[in-house]
């Protein structure tokens, strides 16, 4: 896996506009933007893309390595883990929002709303729900990850069921702007980096949750994955709170 590369990603992402400005490119009612710029990041050779493996396609395979770029809902990939893992190192990309602009769009006259910031700033931690989702593959040898934090404009259709049609609605397709950072597990204790340092040797979840200045809600979920994965271990309680620590073999 490549390291963090903000020039191959605008050769990719001008790559994929290009395409998608072609009648005769794949386009994004074929393939969702930021999908095909993932894809062309980290495999600019396309024969290496769609490539049947095990019965499955894998998004890219190259010498023995898979990588599959997942947008959300890590339940889909789980049959694909089942049968790649045991023969080959596999990748899982998904790509987190950072700064995010919304665009509403009207779908029967294509109207386009006035761009609005997101509140919400995406960090790695927004990966954690759907790791939970393959928890039984984590920890294999084989599978690493790669979180690419990208500002974007997300466009989503005013058909919603709200009075104002936007809650419910759905997500029509996002254009990659700039690639912010990336984030890189190359194995399972990589995970660790993702455990503040300012943290004494046992923390509760809102501790966790300051220290990483995330919603608790996020630490939540990433403090039972890092136990499952055996790189914390339970400390015992602080009043209701259970305490974590790193473990013993990581000090």
């Amino acid at each position: 896996m490549k390291c963090l590369d903000k020039e191959a990603f605008e050769q990719a992402k001008l790559k994929v506009l290009l395409k998608q400005n072609d009648p005769h490119g794949f386009g994004t009612l074929k393939e969702k933007t930021v999908h095909a710029v993932m894809k062309l990041y980290y495999e600019p050779d396309e024969d290496c893309h769609e490539v049947p493996v095990e019965g499955y396609i894998a998004d890219i395979y190259s010498d023995g390595h898979i990588i599959e770029i997942q947008n959300g809902n890590f339940n889909k990939l789980r049959p694909k883990l089942t049968a790649f893992l045991p023969l080959y190192r596999v990748t899982v990309v998904l790509p987190i929002p950072h700064a995010k602009w919304v665009i509403w769009m009207d779908e029967t006259s294509g109207e386009l709303s006035k761009k609005h910031k997101s509140p919400v700033t995406g960090n790695v931690y927004h990966a954690f729900p759907e790791l939970y989702r393959i928890k039984q593959f984590l920890g294999h040898p084989n599978l690493s990850f790669a979180f690419p934090l990208i500002d974007m404009d997300e466009y989503r259709l005013l058909n919603g069921w709200s009075k104002n049609k936007k809650r419910g609605s759905s997500r029509y397709d996002r254009m990659p702007l700039e690639l912010f950072d990336e984030i890189l597990i190359e194995q399972t204790q990589d995970f660790l980096q993702l455990v503040p340092y300012a943290l004494e040797e046992a923390f509760t979840v809102r501790e966790f949750a300051q220290a990483a200045g995330i919603h608790r809600d996020l630490a939540g979920s990433a403090l039972p994955l890092l136990t499952h994965m055996q790189l914390l271990s339970r400390a015992g309680k602080r009043g209701r709170e259970y305490l974590y620590e790193v473990a013993v073999q990581y000090r």
